[in-house]
């Protein structure tokens, strides 16, 4: 609960904790509280922690959930309880461990709740490349926003990532968080983008190339993913996890 209150407000944790979440609240979530939601959100964002942890002492780690972007300091929204990259980012910065961090969102949804906790804070750079007119409705301001119209493809894609990724960069962040988003995936229930499955590899390629070449700590989180079926949700999720492990055996050897 200390963890969390460093960006979260004590009244809205006091709520989740004892399944205070009024009707309106919880329609705002997306999400019904319960236990499991409760215990499970919490899992998420200390697994978050725990693998930028990881990447300050290894390079590279990440977190087979996470990225829930949508969470504000006072409430949650879009399916997301606890923003964990802030989270994680409020108590490695307490600790000293870090000083400054980059977030790089990649969701087909603007991270509009990471975006509005560290909008005042100069030491955490945010950027969110997203679907123009996709949720949420209301975007708050990044430091840098790249807006998508709907049906943009891998080359449409891949060029704008290409050409704004080295501004992140220049924010000398000693660690970058990737929420690897599979919901640009061409056909993905909330998305409106078309990206192919190789297009996604190559996304998450150039993402762990670019920041493991400056030499700056990565940790990547799930996001969203919205698929025909979970199986196929789950297969393009773990395309970013395959392409951390084979960046780390081209160094390794």
């Amino acid at each position: 609960m200390q963890d969390l209150g460093l960006v979260h407000t004590p009244e809205y944790l006091r709520k989740l904790q004892s399944s205070g979440l009024s009707a309106a609240e919880q329609r705002r979530l997306g999400l019904p509280w319960s236990d499991a939601l409760w215990r499970r959100s919490r899992l998420a964002a200390g697994g978050t922690l725990l693998a930028a942890r990881a990447a300050l002492s290894d390079g590279l780690a990440a977190n087979l959930a996470g990225g829930t972007h949508h969470a504000f300091a006072d409430h949650g929204e879009g399916f997301c309880v606890f923003n964990d990259v802030a989270v994680a980012i409020g108590k490695l910065r307490a600790e000293g461990a870090i000083e400054r961090a980059a977030v790089i969102d990649l969701d087909v949804h603007q991270g509009n709740g990471t975006a509005a906790i560290f909008e005042a804070v100069d030491q955490v750079f945010t950027f969110s490349m997203h679907g123009e007119r996709n949720y949420p409705l209301n975007k708050m301001r990044s430091n840098l926003d790249v807006p998508l119209r709907d049906g943009a493809g891998d080359a449409e894609y891949l060029d704008a990532l290409q050409r704004h990724l080295p501004k992140v960069l220049e924010a000398d962040a000693d660690m970058a968080f990737y929420l690897a988003g599979v919901d640009v995936a061409a056909g993905d229930r909330y998305g409106k983008l078309a990206l192919t499955e190789d297009g996604i590899r190559r996304r998450d390629r150039l993402v762990i190339e670019a920041v493991r070449e400056r030499g700056v700590p990565l940790t990547i989180v799930l996001a969203g993913g919205y698929a025909a079926s979970r199986t196929r949700t789950a297969e393009l999720h773990a395309h970013a996890f395959r392409e951390a492990v084979a960046y780390a055996g081209r160094i390794a050897t």
